[in-house]
């Protein structure tokens, strides 16, 4: 496998998971938000990625999670399960279920918190593709498993059979940019903004794509690729300054959370536009009246109603 075995580009949403304020799995709500984003027209979905707080799942609501999506989608854009887990083994079950269930595809971190070296983050990628036979992406994501994947390691896992993408969300620039050049005609390359920079990136160099965070804008998240896809620069340009505006609001330029956990950011702005948002899950908490107050500013400055979008 390589990039041209699958065709994985713009804009993937790793989906929040709507849960209740007891704490409860909302499932129905779950299928209403992956027709909705699919409807927007997002260009493929990520099932229990990071905003869909993996880390507070179930295994069991973890593959309800995956089953609910594959049937809802019913092969309409690519749905990619993340199978991050503290363990391998753990890891190893939810991308052999990924692929029983057919699934699209697996997104998958080095494990975090043990903080493995780079030969042993070797080991456990092959270990573990060599046994699931779906496309993976690769996901570089240093502020939450403490390891940073260089251009050099991210090479060499690129040769790994089922490698086909990564997700390369590291906040140097440089390193981002170095592992572009060198890998982007092997692997598809997601983690791109909406500036200039990454306009010039994605129109003139071929970059594939963003695995964002929540798809809170709708349709403008797909609008922002398309319009650079048809060469229309401003209204790209247009687009990418809304979801811009956004993520400098709820995110740090490392990533980190801006005033609150990013998933409660999402959930409050998604219950705001009337989607099922739900709560989050310990150990994070949900917005203090006047944090949500801030989040119904930021629609009210962008447009956005509980039922249309500006």
């Amino acid at each position: 496998m390589d990039r041209h075995s699958v065709g994985w580009r713009g804009y993937i949403p790793a989906l929040t998971t709507p849960f209740a304020a007891n704490g409860a799995l909302d499932r129905a709500g779950w299928v209403e938000l992956v027709e909705w984003a699919v409807s927007e027209g997002v260009h493929g979905i990520v099932v229990a990625g990071s905003s869909g707080e993996w880390f507070s799942l179930e295994p069991q609501e973890r593959l309800d999670l995956f089953q609910l999506a594959r049937r809802q989608v019913n092969g309409r854009v690519p749905v990619i399960g993340c199978c991050n887990a503290l363990r391998p083994t753990e890891s190893l079950r939810y991308a052999l279920a990924a692929s029983q269930m057919g699934l699209d595809g697996i997104i998958l971190a080095p494990p975090p918190y043990a903080v493995p070296n780079e030969d042993e983050v070797i080991a456990f990628y092959r270990w573990l593709l060599d046994q699931v036979p779906l496309p993976a992406c690769l996901y570089n994501w240093p502020r939450g498993t403490n390891v940073d994947l260089s251009p050099e390691l991210l090479g060499q896992l690129a040769e790994i059979e089922t490698v086909v993408a990564v997700k390369n969300s590291t906040s140097s620039l440089a390193s981002f940019v170095e592992a572009f050049f060198a890998l982007k005609e092997q692997i598809r390359i997601f983690g791109f903004g909406s500036d200039d920079l990454s306009i010039t990136l994605i129109t003139s160099h071929g970059g594939d794509g963003t695995i964002g965070a929540g798809a809170v804008l709708g349709r403008e998240h797909p609008a922002f690729w398309e319009a650079l896809w048809r060469r229309k620069f401003e209204e790209a340009r247009k687009w990418g300054a809304r979801d811009k505006a956004f993520f400098d609001f709820s995110m740090k330029a490392d990533f980190s959370p801006a005033f609150a956990s990013v998933p409660a950011i999402l959930k409050a702005a998604l219950n705001l536009r009337g989607l099922p948002g739900g709560y989050p899950r310990p150990p994070y908490l949900p917005l203090t009246a006047e944090q949500a107050e801030r989040v119904r500013r930021i629609l009210q400055m962008l447009g956005l109603t509980a039922t249309n979008p500006a």
